[in-house]
């Protein structure tokens, strides 16, 4: 299976070109041998059914593969019940825009660790994402995957491992490596190749080849504080970190074909290409 490259919601170039709708999407990125698109729902999944039907035929016609960004407020590990409740209704709203425009898989956000130790926060995530799974099923989205997401500030939930335990009450769910985070998050240990064989090691060790081969991943450089991830910038900011090279390499010695989304600063898709072009610099 071939890796699949592709941004985060549109570049800056999309609306120079005189674009505005996601519809246009596909077209666009298969223009610039691009593969892949997440459709972001990060603010609330408003998309309507028709035309997440659209979205999808357009990806089909245009061989890109659709992933879909659930709402940034979800919190798996609140300690409110309410809040729960609602994040797992939120991600049963962000399967159906999936279902509909036939996306495989969708990105959630764990939550923060708040005034609770990171043990307790992780065993409320995992009950809700548990209840969130048996919704899913329930509702007819088990064939969806849903991917939990690294993140990025030392207070939030979701360090690496974390998001692989997270992974391992279902053998559907896959994680979603955001290796600007996980540095970030880290305030820096995530850069090397050395350093990075080790989240990838865990994941083989944690969920088996078979899906760790298959994860879904963000990249972007990210500047941090002591607190973590401050702002996404570009790949041509060289001062922000981590590179991409290492990550490609050990991608490709491994043989894996995760779907590769870029988050760069408004230079997403253009990114994405020279991800796509770094990464096949290292195939024999």
């Amino acid at each position: 299976m071939e890796i699949k490259f592709g941004p985060a919601g549109n570049s800056e170039s999309f609306y120079e070109d005189g674009l505005r709708s996601a519809l246009e999407a596909p077209k666009w990125l298969n223009q610039k041998g691009l593969t892949a698109y997440e459709y972001q729902c990060g603010h609330g999944v408003r998309i309507s059914d028709d035309a997440a039907g659209d979205l999808g035929a357009e990806a089909k016609k245009y061989d890109v593969t659709l992933s879909v960004h659930a709402p940034y407020y979800i919190s798996l590990s609140s300690v409110e019940e309410e809040k729960r409740r609602r994040s797992v209704d939120y991600i049963l709203q962000t399967l159906r825009a999936a279902d509909r425009m036939g996306a495989g898989r969708i990105v959630v956000h764990s939550g923060s660790c708040g005034k609770i130790t990171r043990r307790e926060a992780l065993e409320l995530a995992k009950n809700t994402l548990s209840e969130a799974i048996k919704a899913a099923d329930e509702n007819g989205f088990g064939h969806i995957r849903i991917c939990p997401e690294t993140m990025g500030k030392v207070n939030q939930l979701g360090n690496i491992e974390e998001v692989m335990e997270l992974c391992s009450i279902d053998e559907r769910l896959i994680p979603t490596l955001d290796f600007g985070h996980i540095n970030a998050q880290s305030l820096g240990k995530f850069r090397t190749k050395e350093q990075l064989e080790y989240i990838f090691d865990l994941m083989e060790n944690k969920l088996g080849i078979e899906r760790a081969s298959m994860f879904h991943s963000h990249y972007s450089r990210i500047e941090y504080t002591n607190s973590g991830e401050k702002k996404h910038h570009t790949m041509a900011e060289t001062e922000y970190e981590p590179d991409f090279e290492p990550i490609a390499e050990i991608i490709a010695e491994r043989g894996f074909h995760p779907i590769m989304i870029c988050e760069s600063a408004g230079t997403q898709a253009e990114d994405a290409i020279k991800m796509r072009d770094i990464y096949r610099s290292y195939l024999g």
